[in-house]
């Protein structure tokens, strides 16, 4: 993993920094998925470049970097356009040396990248659109240390998604390989549960489950734990009784049936265990109490809010908040058309799913919730619309306890 890193500073720049009338030269780092380093340039704060720098994503290499610039000026602000990923180990030692990080999102990147000459898309441009944000603008948000608490939350979080995508692919190649092997099987049981899962370990062809009857099948199944067997067990040799045929290749395709879903089985384990500990590092903190009674916020919901949020003191207002997560309307206004609004595609869209999720999962046990929601259905509103402003609602209540 390489890295770019844009410094932008002037001697002019570092005799004010002494003076403590200026913030100093402005630094960008632009992670790159390639191998191969490369340089970027260094701006001072006219834009005039005046250092390229190669630097691989090495502690050595960074380090040296940094006493590059700190030798140039006594005060350094640096920016970056990710937040943690392959910009950790930079972010560690800035912070580690008290260095002011900034941080210009992606889209702004991309966006403001349109506004320089050429059409080229290099990350060594990008390095140089960063710098060049980070001297102009003065509303850039600072970067600072998460809390040890929240970075091991962050981490379960991530194994937990990949987790279930994992699950879900293996689901679907599941699936599949049954429509090949006993379409009824896969028609009359659900693949999620675990209990059809458990049978597919040992039973995957009609002949099979014709051969163990329905009392060695209930009882396969009972002796695992196995919530409903008998119901299973029912389902499992009515759908054996209408398949007398054996499809080309059965015996391989049984095999992979039996791997698929013990795999899925142990995922679902590995799952289950990572939600236990997200559960129990959730509600040791203190702002589980106030997550936790918002309807349909969950401990894997709220320690999401609590990952993408951080510190909730940061925000000065609900407003702040709301518009953080992008569920503030934006100002339209044209001429005499005056008062319009429109929905704001930006803000935090990991922390607007989690309002949208939050407010669908209330439905289900909030009598306010689901009224509101039959009410906005009446009035002609779509499935969306009374799921963000259920959404939206919430997360009202969450920036006033803020």
């Amino acid at each position: 993993m390489c890295g770019e890193l844009s410094a932008g500073f002037s001697e002019g720049q570092k005799r004010r920094a002494s003076d403590g009338g200026d913030d100093g030269p402005s630094l960008g780092w632009r992670r790159r998925r390639q191998r191969v380093p490369l340089g970027s340039p260094a701006l001072d704060a006219s834009g005039t470049e005046l250092l390229s720098r190669r630097v691989e994503n090495d502690e050595a290499d960074i380090s040296r970097l940094i006493e590059e610039a700190l030798s140039l000026a006594e005060e350094v602000v640096w920016a970056v356009d990710q937040p943690g990923g392959g910009a950790a180990l930079l972010l560690a030692l800035l912070w580690e040396g008290d260095q002011k990080v900034l941080y210009v999102p992606g889209i702004s990147v991309d966006r403001a990248r349109q506004t320089y000459r050429g059409e080229s898309k290099t990350d060594a441009r990008d390095a140089r659109v960063i710098a060049d944000q980070s001297r102009m603008r003065s509303d850039l948000g600072e970067l600072a240390p998460s809390e040890q608490e929240l970075s091991e939350l962050r981490l379960l979080l991530g194994r937990r998604r990949d987790l279930i995508t994992d699950r879900s692919r293996v689901i679907a190649r599941l699936r599949e390989m049954l429509l090949s092997l006993f379409p009824a099987l896969e028609r009359a049981l659900d693949v999620n549960g675990k209990g059809p899962l458990i049978l597919f370990t040992h039973y995957q062809t009609p002949a099979q489950l014709r051969r163990a009857g329905h009392k060695r099948v209930g009882a396969y199944l009972r002796n695992r734990s196995v919530k409903g067997s008998d119901k299973v067990a029912r389902k499992a040799l009515s759908a054996a009784g209408s398949q007398s045929v054996a499809l080309p290749a059965q015996a391989v395709a049984s095999r992979i049936v039996a791997q698929l879903a013990a795999e899925v089985l142990t995922l679902k384990e590995r799952t289950e265990s990572i939600d236990e500990e997200i559960g129990q590092r959730f509600f040791a903190r203190p702002e589980a109490r106030i997550l936790n009674s918002l309807p349909g916020m969950g401990p894997i919901l709220g320690a999401e809010f609590l990952v993408c949020v951080g510190d909730i003191r940061a925000f000065e207002s609900a407003d702040r908040l709301a518009a953080y997560a992008g569920l503030v309307p934006a100002a339209r206004d044209l001429g005499q058309r005056v008062a319009n609004r429109r929905r704001v595609r930006g803000g935090n869209k990991a922390l607007k799913r989690i309002f949208y999720q939050s407010a669908f999962a209330s439905l289900r046990g909030c009598a306010e919730s689901r009224a509101f929601y039959d009410r906005k259905r009446a009035e002609g509103k779509r499935h969306t619309g009374p799921r963000r402003l259920g959404a939206s609602e919430g997360q009202r209540r969450v920036g006033d306890v803020a």
